[in-house]
This record gives structure tokens, sequence and C-alpha cells, in this order.
């Protein structure tokens, strides 16, 4: 939803929404703390604590959501994908599970119906479906991570407040997240006495439950007038093109996280807070006086301590109620997460110590994935028990905990070393990795070699360069650190080379070098630049 559509929207159906239903009040609060043109962030707190955090800057926009028209640069049937050209510089990768069935060879006129995605094995191969130079209508479902590029699906979705429309779909389907099956029979209900476009499919979202027809209505509304845009820009755009952007991150939260729990959304920049009731008015016209604009000297996110448990979510320890703890450790195939029982115990009773440390996990664990963004295999190494209830238990619980996610998650049973496996959807970068980039010392790694470790590399360096005949003359810089160790405890050594060999070695030092950073230039008699070996 792009501005632009945002204030058509306000002119069109300024006087229907007016009849919306506000929501219940309850005990969540939205923070958004603005730098213009900046950055943006927003934080969720639940009884006053963090529950969920966005982050979206300007330096590294967001583009999930949006709909472009690509055209398929090269088709690899050894991973049965397609890799498009969607105007962002970095081709996106379309695995073959993802293409629509229109897209298969006669499948012109095909659709799916919603929530019964076509198996992998029933499918053709991407070879026979895509060709290069092919227009294609793509999605972007996950951003690009390093050198990777964006994942993409033909699979397209709008979602509005109360409605997700799904184009080339039929049928209709409710949120995987309300369970309960008297409310999900009432939406189904309620959806089907709605006037449905063809070839379309509906989700109701879980922000439908208790919204009349009128409303659902209006959203449907809304939602196929978009998608009237989007189809002529189709027409009229030439691959590649943008035809649909997503909205930006506060409208964006608003519409995913605003429910009836929610009885305040905290600005602290008064335009945004403008924007943010103009969007509430849409949808529930009563709710914008729950938008406050912060105007106290002190910061939006100090002033509810977000700042600080913020810091802390970048540390590899969280402590638990109890006294134990949790260490996480990201890598590039997994994330590690180790429970610690610390210094709390159960007196004579090593089983209850683990079974209460270890509930305490299985509740904090889901939070930290959702704060940190964290996603691909998981790993959790629990305490060990060994009461099979006990294990059972702490796999329901975790279990529970994610499914308040909207990220899909999938768990295995818990093994007999306390271990749970888990995969958890991945839609973008995680919160450590848009603050923080790779230390240019150590690359990532944490470690850096010790300073007699890079004075010995220096000195194997030494000893092969003095060897070579065109060499006459050679000048190491390294570390202040190093070039101390070298000047004193290998000074004798270094002596030795230049008298036996009969060439003259300088040890340069230069504050700005990283303690396991070497440079060496080799001169011959004339003062010429050699290629060091």
């Amino acid at each position: 939803m792009t501005a632009e559509s945002l204030a058509l929207s306000l002119e069109e159906e300024g006087q229907e929404a007016a009849a919306a239903t506000p929501a219940p009040a309850g005990n969540k609060e939205m923070i958004i703390n603005v730098v213009p043109r900046e950055e943006c962030r927003i934080a969720v707190l639940e009884d006053g604590k963090l529950e969920e955090i966005y982050l979206e800057r300007a330096s590294a926009e967001n583009h999930v959501g949006n709909i472009y028209k690509g055209v398929v640069t090269n088709v690899e049937p050894s991973i049965q994908a397609a890799f498009i050209d969607f105007g962002l510089g970095k081709n996106g990768f379309l695995h073959i599970s993802d293409l629509h069935p229109q897209y298969f060879p006669g499948g012109d006129k095909q659709v799916e119906n919603v929530g019964r995605k076509l198996p992998r094995r029933a499918r053709p191969p991407v070879q026979r479906c895509l060709r290069r130079g092919q227009e294609i209508l793509v999605q972007i479902t996950k951003e690009g991570i390093g050198t990777k590029g964006p994942t993409l699906t033909t699979y397209l979705s709008i979602p509005g407040r109360f409605l997700v429309m799904m184009p080339g779909m039929r049928r209709l389907g409710v949120s995987r997240k309300i369970e309960d099956d008297d409310i999900r029979d009432t939406l189904r209900s309620a959806m089907f006495e709605l006037d449905l476009p063809e070839d379309m499919g509906f989700i109701a979202r879980t922000a439908a439950q208790g919204r009349t027809k009128r409303e659902l209505q209006m959203d449907l509304n809304y939602l196929s007038r978009l998608w009237r845009a989007v189809e002529t820009r189709i027409r009229n755009e030439r691959a590649p093109a943008e035809l649909y952007r997503e909205s930006d991150l506060v409208i964006r939260t608003i519409r995913d996280v605003f429910t009836s729990d929610v009885h305040q959304i905290i600005v602290d920049d008064p335009e945004v807070a403008e924007r943010a009731r103009e969007f509430l008015s849409i949808f529930s016209p009563r709710s914008r006086d729950m938008v406050i604009e912060y105007n106290a000297p002190e910061p939006i996110f100090h002033r509810y301590g977000i700042e600080a448990e913020l810091e802390r979510l970048h540390s590899r320890h969280v402590p638990l109620r109890s006294g134990g703890s949790l260490v996480i450790d990201q890598t590039e195939a997994l994330v590690a997460i180790d429970v610690n029982s610390g210094r709390f115990r159960t007196e004579d009773d090593a089983e209850a110590t683990a079974y209460k440390i270890n509930i305490e996990a299985a509740d904090e664990i889901p939070r930290q994935l959702r704060l940190r963004d964290l996603g691909g295999v998981i790993i959790c190494d629990f305490i060990d028990m060994r009461h099979e209830s006990h294990r059972r238990d702490i796999e329901k619980r975790l279990i529970r905990n994610l499914k308040h996610h909207k990220e899909r998650a999938k768990v295995l049973r818990m093994s007999a070393f306390g271990i749970i496996e888990m995969t958890r959807q991945r839609q973008r970068a995680s919160l450590t990795r848009s603050v923080y980039q790779d230390c240019h010392h150590c690359r990532g790694t944490g470690l850096v070699k010790t300073t007699e470790s890079v004075a010995l590399d220096v000195i194997r360096l030494l000893q092969l360069s003095v060897t070579r005949e065109q060499i006459a003359s050679i000048e190491v810089t390294v570390s202040p650190e190093v070039a101390f160790l070298l000047q004193n405890r290998k000074r004798a050594l270094i002596h030795a080379f230049e008298t036996r060999n009969h060439r003259t070695i300088a040890i340069r030092p230069e504050p700005r070098f990283g303690l396991d950073q070497v440079q060496i230039q080799c001169s011959d008699a004339r003062g010429r630049l050699v290629p060091h070996p």
C-alpha cells in the first residue's frame, strides 16, 4: 500500500469507515521512535515487557511484500530454480515449488485452492515452465542476505486490515493462528456472504474476528481496487518494473500488529503520528485517539527502558529469572542455544532443578528468536532430564509459545541428550546483522592471532624473502605490539638474516594496523618494488 493508494483510500472510504467498530482496550503498547529520513524503530510492549521490535533504515530499504514484473535471466535445472531480474541489482531466486501453475505448460487458466499448494513431486521440471527472457510476476518473500539475492514467489498476496487477497487462487481460508473451530466456521460463513471477485482467493486474518460483514466487504473492496491498479501497471510497464510497494514500516506494523490488545500507540514524531491517525481512521476510526504524541525531552526508548533491552539483545548471554541462563551463538549453518543452570539449585533434587530451568528456557527462547530475528536451523540444548513426561512438557511449551509468532516453525521431539531441533522461517537478516558489521580485523570470527604468533609469521616470511636474489631490502609494517616484539626479542634473529644474506630489513610500527595485520614491501638494489614471495 503506497502513500498514494492510502490517500486514495482515505478519500474514497472516509464515510464508510466511520461505521467501523472500535477494538476494546488491552495491555499492549506500541512505541514508535523516528529519526526523520534516517531510521524508524517500533517496539511492542506487553505488560511493560519488550515482545517485538521492528527496525528499518533509509540505507537498507525493506522490499519484502513488493510485487515486480521481472524477466527470467537464467534457468538452472540442476537446482530446479530460475533467477529473475526484477530491477533491484541482485537477481532474485525462484524455486519450482514457488511457481504458480499458470506458468506450467498449457497452464494459462490454472488456479489453485487457498492453502492447497501443489506438491513438489506433481510439478513439471522448471526448464519446461520457464525460458530465458520470459516476463513473470514475482513477489519478494525474503530479503537477500550477504551475497544471496532475494527469495521470490509467483504466489502473489496483498494484505489488507482484515483479509489477505491472493490473485490467481480460489476459495477462502482462515489464518492458522485462529485455532478455535467455532471462530473459524463463523469467519468462513461471513466470507461466503461477501461479494467476491472471480479468480481471487482470500484469507481471513486474526484481526477479522468479531468484525461485521460491512467491515470485511470494505476491506475486500479496497484490495480489489488496489489490484486493478496493479493490473493497469502490468499492461503498461515494461519489465523489469515495480508494480506494488508495501507500506512503510509504521503503516505496515500497525496494520499487522494492531489488535484489540493494543491500548495506545506512542509516537515521538508529529508527522508520523498524524500518518498513523489517518491510517487508523480507515479501519478503526475510534481507535485514532489511541495515537499519542510524545513530547518529553528524554528519548522515548530510554523513557520506556527499551534502549537498555536492545543492547542486551546483542549479548550472547540471556539471564533467566531463576538464575540460569541461555547462551545464543549464530553461525553460518545454524543457531545454537545452550541452557545453563547457573547458580540455581533445588535442594537434593537435580531433576526438579533441570525441569524448572528448562520451563523458563522454553518461554524465553521463542521470545529471543522473535526479538533477534533468528531463523533457519536452530539447535536447543536443554539440561538433561530423566522423566519422559518432563521432556514432553518442554516440547509442548516450546511449540505453544512459537505458535504466537507469524513466522512458521517446525519442532522435532527432544532427543535422549536433551536436544530439540527446529526450523524457523526467516524473512530478513537478523537484528544483529542489521546493526553490526564484521570486524575488519578478525573478519567476523571474534578471534585474532596472538602477538607472538604474528611475529613468528613475519619471521617465516623474512626467512623466505631473504633467499630471493632480486630482493635487496625488505620493509615490514605491523602493529606497534608486534613491532615491539620483533625489534626486541627477535632482533638477534633478524640481524642474522641481514648479515648472512646481505639484505636490509626494516620494521615499521603502524598504529592503525590491527594486531594480525602485516604488510611486506620488497625492493631491489635500485629501489624498484619486487613482489614478495
